[in-house]
């Protein structure tokens, strides 16, 4: 997919940085007015993975179980070798916002509605409190579309490979990352060469440069790099770590991070608030939001292109290795 948006000449200042504070569940209103639910979807706190009067405590934990298990350095390689040809499938992006429909995310604690809803209550969002910036807004749109990868046609890949929070692969699995219990059936978690606090990258060598776990986040960032978009690397940055929570929350993992993350991480919080305090059981009118982001759409000159697998056996024998 490329985006062909022209860019504001944005300067991270005094007013972005303002913009970065630590949320407070508590407070009514995010940076420009919009409000944030005291509680989720279903009258708990955002993200209480541990609450078990839950309604999606018991099937929540039992995908990270799963996906804490399964997601190796290998499986992640085997992964981005595969989809990163982008050679099978090409749809509109509005196309492909609707095929979401038929999604329900399993590690979500906070919402149980089809995706494409999440993707306009993100995109809304923003676009009552960031007006001008049209390329964020459609970051919101399309942050969330690798999802499709649970699809057949997609290669319906199990949801433990698609969503979840994510983290890197290939190092120590800090104690931040949600259920990480889970990690100790991992096949990495006691491989000396995988299980320090550097494991096989350096200090400071970027996150670019990193191997996250494989999921709709890697996915969607590999379409757009493929794609040679014109997003700027703000954009780049959201799609891909968007669910890297043990960061962007917990503060983990900053020891990987280059100059440039740390610009770009800023505007990744801003995304964050959003992205996760949108949620809600209050539909969005598609109809009437619609023409808006088509008009962005149009802006994209090139198709929505992703991978479907020649053939399945080939995914399966990854997902059991």
């Amino acid at each position: 997919m490329t985006i062909l948006i022209q860019q504001p000449d944005h300067h991270l200042g005094d007013e972005v940085e303002a913009k970065t504070a630590p949320i407070n569940e508590r407070e009514l209103v995010l940076d420009g007015g919009f409000p944030i639910p005291q509680t989720n979807s279903f009258g708990h706190m955002f993200r209480a993975y541990h609450d078990a009067e839950s309604e999606r405590h018991e099937g929540v934990e039992n995908f990270y179980r799963k996906n804490h298990t399964y997601q190796t350095l290998d499986f992640v390689k085997k992964m981005r070798e595969e989809y990163a040809k982008l050679n099978k499938v090409e749809m509109g992006i509005w196309e492909c916002c609707e095929l979401l429909n038929e999604v329900v995310d399993e590690s979500d604690p906070d919402l149980d509605e089809p995706q494409i809803e999440h993707l306009l209550q993100t995109a809304e969002a923003i676009r009552r409190d960031y007006p001008d910036e049209d390329w964020l807004h459609l970051t919101g749109l399309i942050h969330d579309l690798g999802k499709v990868l649970n699809l057949p046609s997609f290669g319906g890949l199990p949801q433990w490979a698609v969503v979840g929070d994510t983290f890197p692969v290939g190092c120590r699995f800090d104690e931040s990352v949600v259920h990480h219990k889970y990690f100790k059936d991992n096949p990495d978690y006691n491989n000396p060469l995988y299980n320090t606090k550097y494991g096989i990258y350096s200090e400071k060598g970027g996150l670019n440069n990193v191997m996250m776990s494989w999921g709709h986040d890697d996915y969607m960032y590999l379409v757009a790099k493929g794609n040679n978009t014109t997003l700027p690397s703000a954009a780049l940055f959201i799609i891909r770590y968007h669910s890297f929570y043990a960061l962007h929350r917990e503060g983990a993992y900053k020891h990987l991070m280059n100059d440039e993350d740390v610009e770009n991480l800023k505007w990744l919080h801003i995304f964050n608030k959003y992205d996760l305090y949108s949620k809600s059981k209050i539909r969005i009118d598609v109809e009437r939001v619609k023409p808006y982001y088509l008009s962005l759409i149009e802006k994209c000159r090139n198709l929505f292109s992703a991978v479907l697998p020649c053939k399945a056996e080939v995914v399966k024998s990854s997902l059991e290795s």
